[in-house]
């Protein structure tokens, strides 16, 4: 009886993950597109003698095995419990930054706690002087990868500046062809207000990325996820990726950022600094992908969420009630992440048997 109750449940995992709509009349299969800032998720080899260096056993932190794989274990721990009752294995999307290559991506999807969902790694190297990357991982059973490119952001007026790629995924996620466009665009080093811009033409881009693929496919479902070190209301989100806060508002090529609420009007964040929240870590839906803009069998977004568990939080002192993050003050706290996971959840009808 017990092999026949996995072979039941490993049929209808493979099928699709769903759920029955009140009063059993339509049946869904839904998805989740997650994104993580992974922080600082170095292996120990100083390979570019520079940053890298801080992250090696020589280093300022110290960094040693013991170190790099309780992160990697805590990190896949936490993926782990990204899970509904309709997304038993987790997110089919997953998109991560701050990641150093992609040898450290291959390490955390081997790790014990999710190695079953047996996860695929898209990984780029980018020019980033702090030496960090964008990536996606994706479960092979929800979405059918088809291809990648990475787009280069390049300012003007400062050639010399280098930072993340903008990776954009493609594939087949239910019904629905999407593409996935994964950032971590420039910090506010030196200031939220100077250094604006930078974020502002990180925007523009991933705009101009959007723009290009809707000129050939107008029915491309795309997500702009990443950490955007700028809050959903402000100007680089807002006016030039162009994002709006209710879902009304989002013609079918415009995004809506679920996120806005949750910060604005919940006062909800993702990481917190000196006493206050941001939510920087965002994932902005196209508007072709909403109810209001689709049919009644196509994938459709529904809900999204902080995931904010108890075990990610901080109990101690100043940082109580903030992410569990590595390191702080230079001290070890064998933490997760300093900031938190984001998931967005679509859902696409199945007809029902007759």
């Amino acid at each position: 009886m017990k092999r026949l109750l996995l072979t039941l449940f490993a049929a209808l995992t493979l099928a699709g993950m769903s759920a029955q709509a009140p009063g059993g009349k339509m049946q869904y299969r839904v998805y989740g597109v997650a994104f993580y800032n992974l922080e600082n998720l170095f292996d120990t080899i100083n390979n570019n003698g520079t940053y890298d260096k801080e992250f090696s056993p020589e280093g300022a932190r110290q960094w040693n095995g013991h170190k790099y794989w309780s992160k990697i274990n805590k990190l896949a721990y936490a993926i782990s419990q990204m899970t509904s009752t309709t997304t038993p294995l987790g997110p089919a999307i997953i998109g991560v930054s701050e990641i150093e290559n992609k040898s450290v991506l291959d390490d955390l999807v081997a790790a014990d706690a999710i190695r079953t969902w047996n996860l695929q790694v898209v990984h780029h190297d980018s020019p980033d002087r702090r030496g960090v990357d964008v990536g996606l991982l994706y479960n092979p059973r929800f979405f059918k990868f088809e291809s990648v490119t990475n787009h280069r952001l390049h300012i003007p007026s400062n050639e010399h500046f280098r930072t993340r790629d903008q990776m954009c995924v493609t594939g087949m996620l239910g019904n629905r062809r999407v593409s996935v466009i994964v950032n971590h665009w420039p910090s506010r080093l030196g200031g939220q207000e100077q250094s604006s811009y930078l974020r502002e033409a990180a925007a523009d881009l991933s705009k101009h990325i959007a723009d290009s693929i809707w000129a050939v496919d107008p029915d491309r479902g795309i997500f702009v996820m990443g950490d955007l070190n700028d809050d959903p209301d402000d100007r680089s989100v807002v006016e030039h990726l162009g994002a709006v806060k209710h879902a009304k508002d989002a013609a079918p090529h415009v995004f809506y950022n679920p996120f806005w609420a949750v910060l604005r009007d919940q006062g909800v964040g993702t990481l917190a600094y000196k006493g206050a929240w941001n939510l920087f870590d965002q994932i902005v839906v196209s508007g072709n992908l909403l109810k209001e803009n689709s049919g009644q069998l196509d994938l459709q977004y529904f809900k999204n969420v902080v995931h904010n568990h108890d075990f990610l939080i901080d109990t101690n002192g100043t940082r109580k009630g903030y992410p569990l993050r590595t390191f702080s003050g230079g001290a070890w706290l064998d933490g997760y992440s300093d900031h938190f996971p984001t998931e967005v959840f679509l859902k696409q009808a199945v007809m029902p048997k007759r």
